[in-house]
């Protein structure tokens, strides 16, 4: 009777031992069914690889509120070869600009801040950089009251020479000079709020509640992008209401809108969204997964979840359709880039496990903003089967922030290690009783 008591533990010990030396000699265990690769990897088989350099910007190392993000450059072979670091800082949108230079969307949480803003505040800076130096040779900036949910997260450099800016702590966007002088405004209040058309029109029966403004500094929009368009008007990311709003910056007048609040079957708490040729590429975060969406229809004409490439996706927050039909993603939780051809195959990665960067953003250096990019309708989608994979994904990108876990722990791993703990206590309290009647 004794023996079988313990051999239920021994055999559970044994098998965490087994399933965690497993994990421990393959470098990971995050993705169910999937296989690791190695990191700022090129396919050598695959010769799709878009050429060039690419461009990141580096929210911040170990945890979301962190301030210490890059802008970074690194090379095809995964080698960081440029690199920003602003002082207590988060780096959000970055954009490599025809002079050469770089345009970067800064938050700042520094130690002393206005008088008016009491001890907590955010210095908002949209800089432009002399790439390959790091000097600022141009930059507009405001102060805002808290860094959480009113940091600048896009900023895009117009033909005209003016910057366009979203501003989610003002629920506005707005363009500027190089003088900084405010040329143009939108607010989201006069235009998207209760008693507009728009939310007469577009805000389900009974969700009002959910989608009406809070106070001064809630987080109501979380507008985090701003686009021009070839037709002259912009284009706004409104995450918390899941849509993209086409402007008339002539009138102010939405005239288009993709998405609905809470269609979340099109897109969920989305980022920086593409425009191509009919459809739009979008970062759907909370869905985990990116999506091509046709502007007419909502219809997804295309997704990927990362299927095949290691982990599925994990809060992805930008996605760029490269000139060649590849597909750049980046997936912030699980701290990597990807770069996928038409299949869905990985054809190049770079990933930042051992710092735990979390990347918001990223561009292929050398590929001009108002290019003409290959519309992914006919591409082959790639999604998991089943909740379970998804959940487990969602698990192992959450335990990958915990410092003193290594980056191979998964919650397979976390789980044969408790089991494995509980199992050695038992034996050491079996062990301690027949020593005690023996005595």
């Amino acid at each position: 009777m004794e023996s079988r008591r313990v051999a239920l533990p021994l055999a559970v010990l044994l098998l965490s031992v087994a399933v965690i030396g497993a994990a421990a000699a393959g470098g990971g265990g995050t993705a169910p069914a999937q296989q690791q690769s190695p990191a700022n990897e090129t396919d050598p088989a695959n010769a799709t690889v878009y050429p060039g350099n690419t461009l990141l910007g580096l929210q911040a190392e170990g945890w979301f509120g962190n301030n210490n993000g890059s802008a970074r450059v690194v090379n095809p072979e995964g080698e960081t070869v440029w690199e920003w670091r602003p002082e207590n800082g988060r780096v959000f949108d970055v954009e490599a600009l025809d002079n050469g230079n770089v345009l970067a969307s800064v938050a700042i949480v520094p130690e002393d801040c206005p008088p008016q803003y009491g001890d907590t505040c955010v210095h908002n800076r949209v800089v432009e950089l002399d790439y390959p130096n790091e000097n600022v040779v141009w930059e507009y900036d405001w102060y805002d009251v808290f860094p959480n949910h009113h940091e600048v997260h896009d900023a895009d450099r117009l033909e005209n020479g003016e910057t366009a800016i979203i501003d989610m702590g003002n629920n506005r966007a707005f363009t500027v000079n190089e003088a900084g002088d405010i040329t143009w405004q939108w607010n989201a209040t006069e235009h998207i709020s209760e008693g507009t058309p728009f939310f007469e029109e577009y805000v389900p029966e009974g969700s009002a509640e959910e989608f009406r403004q809070g106070g001064p500094e809630s987080d109501w929009t979380h507008m985090n992008d701003i686009d021009r368009l070839e037709n002259g008007n912009f284009q706004l990311s409104i995450r918390n209401f899941d849509v993209l709003l086409e402007v008339d910056p002539e009138t102010n007048d939405i005239v288009d809108v993709v998405g609905r609040p809470t269609a979340h079957s099109v897109m969920n708490e989305q980022h920086n969204p593409m425009r191509l040729n009919g459809t739009v590429l979008i970062a759907d975060s909370e869905n985990d997964r990116v999506v091509e969406v046709d502007v007419d229809t909502n219809e997804v004409v295309w997704e990927y979840d990362g299927t095949g490439s290691g982990e599925l996706l994990q809060w992805p927050r930008d996605v760029d359709r490269l000139p060649n039909g590849n597909t750049l993603v980046t997936d912030s939780r699980n701290f990597r880039l990807l770069e996928i051809d038409r299949t869905g195959e990985v054809v190049w990665r770079y990933e930042m496990k051992a710092e735990r960067g979390i990347v918001y953003e990223a561009d292929r250096m050398g590929v001009p903003e108002e290019q003409a990019r290959v519309s992914g309708d006919g591409f082959e989608s790639r999604t998991s089967d089943g909740p379970l994979g998804s959940a487990l994904a969602t698990a192992d990108s959450w335990l990958g922030f915990v410092p003193f876990l290594p980056t191979w722990m998964g919650p397979v791993e976390v789980l044969a290690a408790l089991s494995g703990l509980g199992a050695l206590g038992f034996l050491a309290v079996q062990r301690r009783r027949e020593a005690t009647r023996h005595e």
